[in-house]
């Protein structure tokens, strides 16, 4: 492996990555609040983190991945009376359907969190602020003062006096500065509330991430990530408050990774503006692989504009990457004994792919890199005379396992079409269907065999001839 580099929002340059442990790496990710299906911005996130993370252990390195779930906030209590149940079982509710929304794209679950099972640490760290001089109490609230912070902004590149000038600052008189934020809410009758120095109350918004990751990881831990639309103000108040209750003596997070936004007609998906897409909707319309690619066909920082358009495209090139992928297989599945590998024609492929994903996680260019050895594969089998040459079958198993690797280790795509056209007995009976028209062939049965060839295109299972024997793949 060569060296990893990163795009850090922190120093706004790309950067070597240099874990604080060697050998192991601590990384945070922002979750989500869970009070309503999610949708395909959430699941850009989590794909992204899902592939920092494989690429990572491709490193060799040991990833403790933390992620919070907010399991209370203004819109779960407002869910909760909409649906006439409590707070907590929204937040388990949501929280379950967006697990399992993940597995079905093929995620590794991070370590989750919650903010109610922690709220003992987020008090205690509240406290710690108030008492060294960063915070201060007005009528059951606590609020961090941004002017004892002297760094703040470093993460955003916004100033203080451009937050006085009324840059999403939220009016409340009661504040000494305008750009000053919550720490701590006290409780409106009816809320759930826990008991605390101040009164009863619970978390602001920015804090929990904090107390949760500096509980779980340590200062100074490796990567905190998030959508860019976090920047400002929620990361930007995570470094003011947890940089001040560490006294300034060691950075909260080392390097600082964003996804961009998934965008629809031009718009940021977002439940706020009602522009969703579910993703459960999305699964029962297309195979969660295919989803997951499409994720993965830009460089995770660009913003990604969803359609139905560009996700036919993706369900068109993963299908042409797996039909590449079965060609092979049947070409040496035929063969009287598996050949070692040739990974001659392999390796250049490997390192290209492996500079991309070391290129600040570059899936886009890694993609392309997949593409170009499904066209190796692909001339070998289409090229008579390549396909008859001894060296042939060793190459393709070369080229196979790069691209198993490329898309299953490390993209998290699988190469077999979750359905259960794919299952083991289907494909018992396409070798039985198979060996038949063989037969029928042999007896000059023609018409038979082609009969079967025909109805079996009718109902999408495309039959391909060759001399090396007959090979099947779903139509595209």
């Amino acid at each position: 492996m060569g060296e990893l580099r990163l795009y850090n929002t922190l120093t706004r340059k790309e950067e070597p990555f240099v874990p604080r442990e060697p050998g192991k790496v601590a990384m945070y990710a922002c979750g989500l609040t869970p009070q309503a299906p999610a949708h395909v911005g959430h699941m850009r996130g989590v794909v992204v983190m899902d592939v920092v993370r494989r690429w990572l252990e491709q490193h060799g390195y040991e990833v403790h991945f933390v992620q919070n779930f907010t399991d209370i906030d203004d819109k779960i209590i407002r869910r909760a009376q909409e649906e006439g149940i409590s707070t907590q079982q929204v937040a388990e509710k949501y929280s379950q359907m967006y697990i399992e929304d993940a597995l079905a794209l093929g995620v590794k679950l991070p370590h989750f969190v919650k903010v109610t099972e922690n709220m003992q640490d987020i008090i205690a760290m509240v406290k710690k602020l108030v008492d060294d001089g960063y915070a201060y109490v007005v009528d059951g609230d606590v609020y961090f003062e941004v002017s004892k912070f002297p760094e703040y902004g470093k993460l955003s590149g916004r100033t203080v006096e451009e937050l006085k000038a009324g840059a999403r600052i939220e009016v409340d008189e009661r504040k000494r500065h305008p750009e000053d934020f919550a720490l701590w809410k006290s409780a409106k009758p009816g809320e759930p509330a826990w008991d605390s120095p101040w009164g009863p109350g619970r978390p602001g918004w920015h804090i929990e991430c904090s107390a949760l990751s500096l509980k779980y990881l340590q200062p100074a831990f490796d990567i905190h990530a998030g959508g860019m639309d976090l920047i400002f103000p929620h990361h930007e108040n995570e470094i003011a408050q947890s940089e001040a209750y560490l006294n300034c003596q060691q950075p909260f997070a080392r390097y600082w990774l964003h996804w961009g936004p998934v965008r629809l007609r031009q718009e940021k998906m977002s439940k706020s503006t009602g522009v969703v897409v579910p993703i459960r909707e999305l699964r029962q319309q297309y195979e969660p692989a295919v989803i997951r690619f499409f994720l993965l066909t830009v460089h995770y920082r660009t913003p990604l504009e969803f359609s139905y358009e560009r996700l036919d495209e993706a369900k068109a090139g993963l299908e042409r990457i797996r039909t590449a992928a079965q060609r092979a297989e049947a070409f040496l599945r035929a063969l009287p004994q598996p050949p070692a590998p040739d990974d001659s024609v392999a390796q250049p492929y490997r390192e290209q792919f492996t500079e991309a994903m070391d290129n600040d996680f570059n899936t886009a260019q890694a993609i392309a890199v997949v593409f170009e050895v499904v066209r190796e594969i692909n001339h070998r089998l289409n090229t008579p005379e390549l396909a008859q040459r001894p060296e042939t079958a060793a190459e393709l198993q070369g080229l196979l396992n790069a691209l198993r690797w490329m898309m299953e280790t490390v993209l998290g795509v699988p190469l077999q079409a979750t359905t259960p056209m794919q299952s083991e007995r289907f494909e018992q009976l396409m070798g039985a269907v198979i060996a038949w028209r063989a037969e029928l062939r042999a007896r000059k049965l023609y018409d038979l065999a082609d009969r079967i060839r025909d109805d079996l295109k009718a109902m999408g299972i495309v039959l391909e001839d060759s001399p090396q024997g007959t090979t099947w793949r779903l139509a595209e």
